[in-house]
């Protein structure tokens, strides 16, 4: 079945974006005249933070814009960037229950968090405690969120804390909650996979690279975004999410292999947080995305 394609509207907002964000009005308009199906909103302020929309009338009003140019939200990026959730777990929890409850309000049935913190241990805690930590917090986080109808999508990446592959797995495995999923971002899989990006203590890559990390996340991946990896790092930090056909990865094997891992969300992300002149080439991303879509996603 062919899937409808969404990109991520952070990308415009931060980053190099930080100084001069596209407007969110904008981007909507914008990307609904692109012909994209939906959109997967960034929860950072300048754009859909809910202290900018604070009643419920004005998150209907967002919704309405929403729907209105002809997409659907995919999923809710919560910014919970601000804590750190080994040494601040409590105030994380207290913050996400707030944008869990701009999620409910605005209807939206998913919504991204990460382990929300740097892949530092912290003085006096070991890693077997920062490990139980995370996952005692996605735990709490998933029951929350499930009351209310909503799958939380846990976006492993090089800038947070757990980021092997067999860590994602354990972590995923130990959290053991039906409405607990996986972000595979395809550049985030490079970097963990392949580079061994910003990992605690031994390095750990897979041979088989990113198709092997797929592998082993057969049945486990709840939502995907789409981009290139050159191998590098943003700013040391975060991995670079290059435009298609500008990096190393193969999506003629990489797309088949997700399919085969069992995916069945409806939905291709494109993800171009961090990119320079993200906004200049998310036509051309669409595009390069349509032709796997058309080549691998037949109805």
């Amino acid at each position: 079945m062919k899937k409808k394609v969404s990109v991520g509207s952070a990308a415009y907002c931060f980053g190099p974006y930080a100084i001069n964000p596209v407007p969110i009005k904008t981007v909507i308009e914008e990307v609904g005249k692109m012909g994209f199906d939906g959109i997967s909103l960034g929860g950072f302020k300048p754009h859909v933070h809910p202290d900018l929309y604070p009643t419920r009338d004005d998150r209907k009003r967002l919704v309405r814009m929403i729907k209105s140019n002809n997409l659907e939200v995919v999923e809710y990026g919560a910014d919970l960037w601000s804590l750190n959730s080994l040494t601040q777990t409590d105030d994380y929890f207290k913050l996400f229950e707030k944008f869990k409850e701009f999620v409910v309000d605005c209807g939206f049935t998913m919504m991204r968090i990460d382990s929300g913190a740097p892949p530092i241990l912290p003085d006096d805690m070991s890693y077997e405690t920062a490990l139980g930590k995370v996952t005692d917090l996605f735990c709490k986080v998933s029951d929350e969120a499930e009351r209310e109808g909503i799958t939380i999508l846990w976006e492993f990446e090089p800038g947070f804390i757990f980021n092997k592959p067999s860590e994602v797995i354990e972590i995923y495995k130990n959290v053991n909650r039906k409405n607990f999923k996986i972000l595979l971002d395809t550049c985030h899989a490079n970097m963990c996979a392949v580079v061994g990006a910003r990992q605690l203590g031994e390095k750990e890559t897979l041979k088989g690279g990113v198709i092997e990390f797929i592998e082993m996340l057969k049945d486990k991946i709840g939502l995907v975004h789409l981009i290139d990896s050159d191998n590098t790092l943003h700013d040391d930090d975060t991995s670079t999410h290059t435009p298609f056909g500008l990096g190393v990865l193969n999506f003629e094997e990489i797309i088949p292999e997700i399919l085969k891992a069992g995916y069945a969300e409806k939905w291709w992300v494109i993800d171009l947080c961090f990119w320079p002149n993200a906004w200049e080439v998310t036509r051309q991303c669409k595009e390069f995305v349509d032709k796997l879509n058309n080549k691998y996603c037949v109805d």
